[in-house]
């Protein structure tokens, strides 16, 4: 048993996008039981108190890969919350508590909330067998514990923002090569309206960075769409120009 000693009052909560070809998803976990490790509770964002000896991002790396098994994610700082009304639900203090094996009774606890975007690979895929972990599509997010559901509303309007500053980011969820039906299904996903398909096709191949390919889809029922790949080097090119 770690002598290290929870702090019982900052802790940190992770909130990673991904993008499966279909769905914009986020990754939640399960509240296990702290002995068997076996679920036990509602679903939350990956998150949990801090050590005394740690700092936020060594936090959340330790809380990411231990509830999710992910390394090398690199989670960016974007929010704190502090209402005093996040811990009014008895049933998410008392499972805190028992988690961490406290002494003391959980009062007032402020939140510092990472964000993050990745493909949902294979890989990726499988933390639904390893962990009490699953990609949720955004739409079906019931009620979580805590407040995470207005953390992932906080989360979710902070990636529609960097999208529209860093573009590129969107070629981060995307995979290696992709359709434009899956680049428009994607800003319909992130910013929750739909796009006119002939005019959203015509501004994205005016985008000197999106390289048509001699590749298109295979065994598909309906006409099959070309492929399209992201140029980071021509996109770092076109942002330089613009300054």
């Amino acid at each position: 048993m770690s002598d290290r000693q929870i702090n019982p009052h900052i802790s940190i909560d992770c909130v990673l996008f991904g993008y499966d070809g279909e769905n914009l998803k986020v990754l939640l976990v399960q509240q296990v039981n702290s002995q068997e490790r076996q679920p036990k509770g509602r679903m939350k964002l990956p998150g949990s108190l801090i050590y005394d000896d740690e700092d936020l991002d060594e936090a959340v790396r330790r809380v990411l890969y231990e509830l999710t098994g992910l390394k090398n994610i690199n989670m960016m700082q974007f929010q704190a919350f502090g209402s005093i009304n996040r811990t009014s639900n008895p049933k998410d203090t008392s499972w805190l508590e028992r988690f961490h094996s406290l002494n003391a009774s959980i009062e007032r606890i402020v939140t510092v909330a990472y964000i993050a975007w990745v493909k949902i690979d294979h890989h990726l895929k499988q933390l639904t067998s390893q962990y009490h972990a699953c990609w949720l599509p955004i739409e079906d997010v019931g009620e979580l514990a805590f407040d995470h559901n207005q953390i992932i509303s906080a989360a979710i309007l902070r990636l529609q923002k960097n999208v529209e500053s860093t573009p590129s980011i969107l070629y981060d969820l995307l995979p290696r090569k992709f359709t434009m039906y899956q680049i428009r299904h994607l800003h319909e996903r992130i910013f929750d309206r739909e796009f006119d398909p002939r005019n959203f096709h015509k501004k994205m191949l005016q985008m000197e960075y999106i390289i048509p390919l001699n590749d298109y889809e295979k065994d598909v029922s309906h006409r099959a769409a070309r492929y399209y790949k992201f140029d980071r080097k021509i996109y770092n090119r076109s942002i330089h120009k613009v300054f």
